[in-house]
């Protein structure tokens, strides 16, 4: 796995993901392309407050960047660190492929 990013460097990311909440934070923000917190929870069974540290939560890991435009915080996609997780857990399934593969092929050269 030379060259992509070690399991241990996305867990932030993957943190991130496991909450359903912030999954859907992004599903919400991918649909509109940049939008505040306030937004948000008018469309989520949060509060505002809920959906700002979940918005944090997501900037630590890197899925999201947010850009102050007046007196309102804008929060848009960063999709780089899904793309790192994607790449990461595709490295994983093959090598176990790989090991299965191997394990299928040493069990069907023995004798019976």
């Amino acid at each position: 796995m030379t060259g992509r990013p070690s399991g241990s460097g996305l867990d932030p990311v993957f943190a991130a993901l496991g909450d359903p909440t912030r999954r859907e934070i992004l599903v919400a923000i991918g649909r509109c392309r940049d939008t505040t917190a306030t937004e948000l929870a008018a469309d989520l069974p949060v509060s505002r407050q809920a959906v700002a540290k979940h918005l944090h939560a997501l900037a630590v890991a890197g899925l999201v960047g947010s850009e102050r435009i007046g007196r309102e915080q804008r929060f848009h996609l960063t999709p780089a660190p899904l793309g790192d997780a994607a790449r990461w857990m595709v490295d994983v399934g093959a090598a176990w492929d790989d090991r299965l593969d191997r394990l299928r092929r040493r069990s069907e050269d023995q004798p019976q």
